[in-house]
């Protein structure tokens, strides 16, 4: 176990029903925080995952916020200090891929991608840190692609992500006089039902020849959650098999 949370600590994953957030959600929970997290569409998914971490002795609730909507997500953090009385990890996973040559790219996805993927999560950052004391830790979902292009298609959500890169960096220093830590996850390809049919394409563009679990990943939320990474802040940290070397 890599983190070491409080007795009655609480976590807040923001796209928590699918995918990376769902395994952030089930890791956090088996580290012993009671963990909430939010879905937009897929209220079966959130059910699902909501019973497999109670099953497996967890606490987690589903709560229903659109992250391209600022009243839900402030809503969100509420409802959860509501219920558990306080507030310690947010994780911020929740973002949207629109792809696209600049001559077909709308200004309707580009206005999509900009408010869920920045605005959203720095509504998330803002709405969580106003509940959290000295030892508060935000972790955001970015991506490789702020590192460096990876697809000609991809410019839109690669600038979104390396935007979260940035703000990450300067919420570290605001954050820092109240002992809150901001990190920064920039996952590769990840299999999930998103990417699964494209698998063996992908894997011949990462060096080590595979692509990542969404246990992965969960494993650094682990760590940036825990006290093991007390003395890490403003930091962004690529998991993609060696792609943007």
């Amino acid at each position: 176990m890599n983190a070491d949370p409080s007795n009655n600590s609480v976590a807040l994953v923001f796209g928590g029903s699918r995918g990376i957030g769902a395994a952030a959600v089930r890791r956090l929970a088996r580290d012993g925080f009671s963990v909430g997290f939010t879905y937009v569409s897929r209220p079966d998914s959130a059910r699902h995952l909501v019973d497999t971490v109670m099953a497996d002795g967890g606490q987690a609730f589903a709560l229903q916020a659109d992250s391209a909507d600022a009243s839900a997500i402030q809503a969100a953090v509420e409802k959860v200090v509501t219920r558990f009385g306080r507030l310690d990890v947010v994780v911020v996973n929740a973002g949207i891929l629109r792809l696209g040559m600049i001559d077909a790219f709308t200004l309707t996805d580009l206005d999509q991608v900009l408010q869920v993927n920045i605005r959203g999560v720095y509504v998330a950052i803002q709405a969580a840190v106003a509940h959290m004391g000295e030892n508060g830790r935000v972790i955001t979902i970015g991506s490789n692609s702020a590192v460096r292009p990876l697809t000609p298609i991809g410019t839109v959500y690669g600038m979104s992500k390396a935007a979260v890169a940035a703000m990450v960096k300067g919420l570290a220093l605001d954050l820092a006089p109240r002992g809150i830590r901001v990190n920064n996850i920039q996952p590769g390809p990840i299999e999930t039902d998103m990417t699964i049919e494209h698998i063996e394409h992908i894997k011949g563009l990462v060096p080590l020849g595979q692509v990542g679990q969404t246990e992965d990943v969960a494993e650094l939320v682990s760590y940036l959650a825990g006290a093991s990474s007390r003395y890490m802040t403003g930091s962004s940290l690529t998991i993609d098999g060696g792609m943007t070397l």
